[in-house]
């Protein structure tokens, strides 16, 4: 909220490793392959609800990388 100045409503803290992990977590970790590394994961869910890809925690949400694939989200037909 203070880094990128948004106003929409955030997630309370919740495990995201390991038994305790939230079943967001656990499912896109099972969705992709991939452990979830760190918190700040980010998940690009497509409209039919399954996972396009995920970015690391260290890529900002602003970066060339992550543009480009949301706009190629928005971009692709509805099935």
């Amino acid at each position: 909220e203070l880094t990128y100045g948004v106003d929409f409503p955030m997630t309370a803290p919740v495990h995201v490793v390991g038994a305790a992990a939230h079943p967001f977590f656990k499912w896109a970790a099972a969705e992709t392959g991939e452990p979830v590394r760190w918190n700040f994961n980010k998940y690009l869910v497509g409209r039919d609800g399954r996972i396009i890809t995920w970015m690391p925690s260290m890529l900002k949400p602003t970066d060339r990388k992550a543009r480009e694939a949301i706009e190629a989200a928005l971009a692709a037909p509805a099935a």
